[in-house]
């Protein structure tokens, strides 16, 4: 190999300096796409329903109780607090991103937005409500029955306050990544070290699963392809049945979504159970039962500080 063709190979990762405007990189992973235009109002009316108590029975629990958005846009318990103060059986996932995951809740069962929005509010481990007693108490608030008539022709409805919140959730993409900026071009962006982690995570195939613009969220897998995971854990509970739950195929047990990466660093405890409370326990977990490979300690090290570029912002702020 001439030295010219050996000097440009090493240009991505090694980061050496681009001119301005340089073109996005050809690699598997893609940056954020621009939130989707919306309704300004409806996105208002959404944000202040993503914040109202009022949506739970007992009038203390917001969607943004558990989805904290300063947080990651998720909880930092392994397991949040449902309207009734006992612990929820599931981990709560980061709200960012969401609208780009092919399925919502950790199990699949839900299509869109709409749908997880319509369980929790009547899940009786979480919102414990219902719809008619929903819409009832928002039809009694002047501001909200505004609110509802300037974005909705047939105002509040049961269909008008889920579409709203979903309407808000779908802005809720944490962009402008040091990762994103370095797919957009922006090559120095990230460090030679950083660049190495990159490349360990598609050489050791994290990135089977971990695909696409939400670095998952696009696909199911078994957690524990290479070892038993709830055996070495123990306490197994129905919630680790996983996609079985909700198809009662046997091939589905203990299968569930794939989590996307993106701002993993922040959004910590991991996995369903909650059960990894760092990103190094959580990347030692996959190593040992979805991939059954060992990594050196300095392959381990790279890989979390490229994990670490997948932090995005919201609000102009970093999460």
């Amino acid at each position: 190999m001439s030295s010219s063709i050996h000097f440009l190979l090493l240009v991505p990762l090694l980061g050496c300096c681009l001119s301005a405007g340089a073109a996005p990189l050809d690699e598997p992973l893609k940056p954020l796409p621009p939130a989707p235009q919306q309704d300004p109002r409806r996105v208002e009316l959404g944000r202040q329903l993503f914040n109202e108590p009022r949506l739970s029975v007992n009038n203390t629990l917001s969607c943004a109780s558990c989805h904290q958005l300063d947080k990651g846009g998720a909880d930092t318990r392994a397991f949040s607090i449902g309207f009734n103060g006992v612990p929820v059986t599931v981990n709560t996932p980061s709200v960012f991103n969401a609208t780009l995951n092919f399925r919502q809740f950790w199990n699949g069962r839900a299509d869109t937005l709409e749908t997880q929005i319509h369980e929790v509010v009547q899940s009786p481990s979480e919102m414990g409500s219902n719809w008619e007693h929903v819409v009832e108490v928002l039809s009694a608030d002047p501001a909200y029955r505004s609110a509802f008539a300037n974005a909705y022709p047939d105002g509040v409805t049961m269909n008008n306050a889920q579409n709203a919140l979903a309407t808000y959730e779908r802005t809720l993409l944490s962009s402008n990544s040091r990762f994103d900026q370095y797919l957009l071009g922006d090559t120095d962006i990230l460090t030679r070290e950083e660049k190495y982690g990159y490349q360990r995570f598609k050489e050791y195939g994290c990135i089977a699963c971990h695909q696409g613009v939400n670095i998952g969220g696009n696909m199911f897998q078994k957690f524990g392809v290479m070892g038993d995971y709830f055996k070495v854990r123990g306490n197994p509970t129905d919630t680790d049945l996983g996609r079985y739950l909700v198809t009662q195929d046997e091939e589905d047990r203990n299968v569930f979504k794939v989590p996307s990466l993106r701002n993993v660093a922040v959004t910590a405890p991991y996995f369903h159970d909650g059960s990894a409370k760092t990103l190094e326990e959580a990347v030692d977990v996959m190593f040992t039962f979805q991939l059954g490979r060992i990594p050196s300690t300095e392959d381990k090290t790279l890989i979390i500080k490229f994990l670490k570029t997948l932090t995005g912002e919201w609000g102009g702020k970093p999460l």
